[in-house]
C-alpha cells in the first residue's frame, strides 16, 4: 500500500513542478480545470507558486490521513529500486502520463503569445505586521568604453611644447634667468577702516634695453620705463606712474588707492605692466607681473620682488573717450558733448600730455566742418565738458560721419597723435555704430557712451571718412 501512494504523490508533485500554467480562479492545473474556457483566464506564473494550497492537493492529503499513513518527501527512499514487473508497469504508466503532460504543455505554449503576462512577485515570509522597507529600482548606468573615456582628454593641456609657457612652477630666479626682463619691487596693504587697497610701486631693476621699432629711435641704450597698475578683470580703471627717463633701474616710489570692498579685493588679480615710453612710435611692453590677491595677506600687507614675464598684449591701449550725442529734428542740429577722457597715451616724457580733441563733420566723403576743444596741461585723464553744435538737415543725417581725434599739444612741433574714432555712416567699429544707431532712434535725448581710441591706420582701413581728415 505504501508504494502506490508514494507513486501517486510523486506524480502529482512532478505535474505541479513541470506545469507553468494555472487557473487564476481554482488554482488547478490548466488541463484539469473546468472553469478555464478562454485564453483570457490563463496567466503565466513567472515567480514561485502562490502561498495557498490547491484543492486537489488538499484532497490528496485528506486521503492520506484517512489511510492512517503519513508520507512526506523525506520519507521517499533515495536508493535505486530493483527492476520488477510491477515496478516496470508503474514506470511505464508514469512515462505515459509524462508524455501526455508534455504534449499538453506544448499545446499551451503555442497559445502563449495571446495570453496576458502577469509578473507575480516572489513569496515573502516574515512576521505579520513588520514594516517593509521600500526597494528602490536600480538605476541603469551607461557603460563607458575606452574610446569614450579617452575622448574626454584634451591633449593640448598635457603638451610639453605648448605655445604659452607655464611659469607657475618656476621660482623668480628661474623666471629672471629664462626671460631676462628684469625685476619689479612693489607692496600691497588693505585698510579695513576706510575700505581701500593701497598699491605701492617702488622700483625696478635690470630692465632690458629698448628694441628699435623703426629708425626714429635714437637712444637704444636706455629705456624710458613707466608702470601701469590695474585690478583684473577691470582694466579700465588703471593707474600709471610717471615716466623715468633713460634708465634701466628706475625708482618710482608712487602709491595708488583703489576703493574696493575687502571681499571683492580678494577676488581680483593685481596686474603691473612695465612699459617703455617712445615719443615717435607706439609704446613697447617690457613685461608684467600678475598676483592673485587671494594668495596674499592683504590686511597684514607685504613687499615683493617679482620677476617680469612676457606679456601677450603687444599693443598699448590708447585711452578712452566719453561722448554724448543729441539730434534735434525740428532745428536740424546735431549736438556733441565731449565730456572727458581717461588713461590717454602719454606723449611727453616729462609732464604727461597736453591733450585736446578735434571734431570733424564729414558728409559722405567730403569734410564739412572742424572744431576742437581746449587742451589741458600735464594730464592723461582730462575733463572737458564742452559742447559743440553742427547744422545737419534731417535728410542728410544718414550720410553724416563725425571723426573724433585726440592729440597731444606740442608748441615746438606738430601735435602728437594719440587716438581716433569715427561715429556715423562710416563708423570705425561696432561700438561706434551702436552709439550712432541709438542716437537716431531717440531724437531729442542725449545718448552718452565710452569709446576706446583706435590707431590712425586701423581707422583708415575700415572707415573712408577717416581718410578725408588730417
Amino acid at each position: 500500500m505504501l508504494e502506490p501512494l508514494n507513486e501517486g504523490f510523486l506524480s502529482r508533485i512532478s505535474d505541479l513542478l513541470l506545469c507553468r500554467w494555472t487557473c487564476r480562479h481554482c488554482c488547478q492545473k490548466c488541463y484539469e480545470s473546468s472553469c478555464c474556457q478562454s485564453s483570457e483566464d490563463e496567466v503565466e506564473i513567472l515567480g514561485p507558486f502562490p502561498a495557498q494550497t490547491p484543492p486537489w492537493l488538499m484532497a490528496s492529503r485528506g486521503s492520506d490521513k484517512d489511510g492512517d499513513s503519513v508520507h512526506t518527501v523525506s520519507d521517499v527512499p533515495l536508493t535505486p529500486r530493483t527492476n520488477s514487473p510491477d515496478r516496470r508497469c508503474s514506470s511505464s504508466d508514469t512515462s505515459k502520463s509524462t508524455y501526455s503532460l508534455t504534449r499538453r504543455i506544448s499545446s499551451l505554449e503555442a497559445r502563449r503569445p495571446s495570453s496576458p503576462l502577469i509578473d507575480i512577485k516572489p513569496i515573502e515570509f516574515g512576521v505579520l505586521g513588520a514594516k517593509k522597507e521600500p526597494i528602490q529600482p536600480s538605476v541603469l548606468r551607461r557603460t563607458y568604453t575606452p574610446d569614450d573615456y579617452f575622448r574626454k582628454f584634451e591633449p593640448r593641456l598635457y603638451s610639453l611644447d605648448g605655445g604659452s609657457d607655464d611659469v607657475d612652477f618656476l621660482t623668480d630666479e628661474e623666471i629672471s634667468s629664462k626671460y631676462q626682463l628684469g625685476m619689479l619691487h612693489f607692496s600691497t596693504q588693505y585698510d579695513l577702516l576706510h575700505n581701500h587697497l593701497t598699491v605701492r610701486v617702488i622700483e625696478a631693476r635690470d630692465l632690458p634695453p629698448p628694441i628699435a621699432q623703426d629708425g626714429a629711435r635714437q637712444d637704444l641704450a636706455h629705456s624710458n620705463p613707466y608702470v601701469k597698475v590695474c585690478l583684473l578683470p577691470d582694466q579700465k580703471n588703471s593707474k600709471q606712474t610717471a615716466v623715468k627717463r633713460k634708465t634701466q633701474r628706475p625708482v618710482f616710489e608712487e602709491r595708488y588707492t583703489f576703493e574696493i570692498p575687502f571681499l571683492e579685493a580678494q577676488r581680483r588679480t593685481l596686474l603691473l605692466t612695465v612699459l617703455d615710453f617712445d615719443k615717435f612710435s607706439r609704446h613697447c611692453v617690457i613685461g608684467k607681473v600678475a598676483v592673485p590677491l587671494c594668495e596674499v595677506d592683504l590686511v597684514k600687507g607685504g613687499h615683493w620682488w617679482k620677476a617680469l614675464i612676457p606679456s601677450s598684449q603687444n599693443e598699448v591701449e590708447l585711452g578712452e573717450l566719453l561722448l554724448s550725442l543729441n539730434y534735434l529734428p525740428s532745428a536740424g542740429r546735431l549736438n556733441v558733448d565731449v565730456i572727458r577722457a581717461k588713461q590717454l597715451l602719454q606723449t611727453d616724457v616729462s609732464q604727461g600730455s597736453d591733450p585736446f580733441v578735434k571734431i570733424q563733420l564729414v558728409h559722405g566723403l567730403k569734410l564739412v566742418k572742424t572744431k576742437k576743444t581746449s587742451f589741458l596741461r600735464g594730464t592723461i585723464d582730462p575733463f572737458y565738458n564742452e559742447s559743440f553744435s553742427f547744422k545737419v538737415p534731417q535728410e542728410e543725417l544718414e550720410n553724416a560721419s563725425l571723426v573724433f581725434t585726440v592729440f597731444g599739444h606740442n608748441m615746438k612741433s606738430s601735435n602728437d597723435f594719440i587716438g581716433r574714432i569715427v561715429i556715423g555712416q562710416y563708423s570705425s567699429g561696432p561700438s561706434e555704430a551702436n552709439h550712432w544707431r541709438r542716437m537716431l532712434n531717440t531724437h531729442r535725448t542725449a545718448v552718452g557712451q565710452w569709446h576706446s581710441l583706435r590707431s590712425r591706420a586701423e581707422c583708415d582701413r575700415v572707415s573712408p571718412a577717416s581718410l578725408e581728415v588730417t
